[in-house]
């Protein structure tokens, strides 16, 4: 059984006391395959070491996360795209808005993702979408980028059954992790109507650990209580689970 984890933050300063335990947790359940989402330049030069320790399992994103948008946000993109032009890159990400903690780059936050998508098209690589409190804020941007060009991963998506559908009609998969087995979470109320094939798995470790652990430092090992989780609400082998969310995983990502 292999089981992708699509969006996990290894290089994070949470792991930097047991990051090779941490990996070797993982990869004993089977946990074979992790894509890693950039956040700004600043830890580009740990996201490199990471892939250099790890040539056959990680995967590197590049990208300007939504918070970090700020007023030197055109420099930050100006690092994506030269990065863009000198590595192989498996996605963009992760990229979106998010207004939960402060709104006052927005106007910069849809600027940088809409520009940060244009990047993607160039290149022919997927978006990995952030979104918090934006749903509209996004998919305004989406709608105005959709096409046969546009595709990739709605990351920690917490919203309605209609925006499920709305997201999967921009070409997006729906990555599902730990809010998926919260009693609060919601998402698993309705997610059996959406078919597997628009699913992927994702830990976002270090955050937003699944139950049991919640509140705790994530890491990519846990990604078995959302397997477990998604095998309870489709009714399915884990293993079917795996099987299938990794192909997809595959389809959006090109390995």
């Amino acid at each position: 059984m292999i089981i992708t984890d699509t969006h996990t933050h290894l290089y994070s300063e949470a792991f930097d006391e047991d990051r090779d335990e941490m990996m070797q947790r993982a990869l004993d359940v089977g946990v074979e395959r992790f894509f890693i989402p950039a956040i700004d330049s600043t830890y580009t030069q740990s996201m490199l070491d990471l892939e250099s320790n790890y040539p056959e399992n990680v995967f590197l994103m590049t990208g300007l996360h939504p918070t970090h948008v700020k007023e030197n946000y055109k420099d930050e993109l100006a690092h994506v795209e030269e990065w863009l032009s000198k590595k192989k890159f498996y996605a963009v990400g992760e990229i979106g808005v998010d207004l939960y903690w402060d709104k006052t780059f927005l106007k910069e936050q849809q600027e940088a993702f809409a520009y940060q998508i244009q990047l993607a098209k160039k290149y022919h690589l997927p978006i990995v979408i952030h979104c918090r409190d934006a749903f509209d804020e996004v998919f305004e941007v989406l709608e105005q980028e959709k096409g046969d060009d546009l595709f990739g991963i709605f990351h920690c998506f917490t919203g309605t059954l209609g925006q499920a559908h709305q997201a999967i009609s921009y070409n997006m998969k729906l990555g599902i992790g730990g809010v998926a087995t919260f009693k609060n979470g919601k998402i698993d109320k309705f997610l059996n109507q959406i078919d597997l094939k628009h699913i992927v798995l994702e830990t976002d470790a270090p955050y937003l650990a699944p139950t049991p652990y919640r509140g705790k430092r994530n890491e990519s090992y846990y990604i078995v209580k959302v397997l477990e989780k998604l095998s309870s609400i489709y009714g399915k082998p884990e293993v079917e689970i795996a099987e299938i969310t990794t192909a997809n995983s595959m389809e959006i990502f090109g390995i």
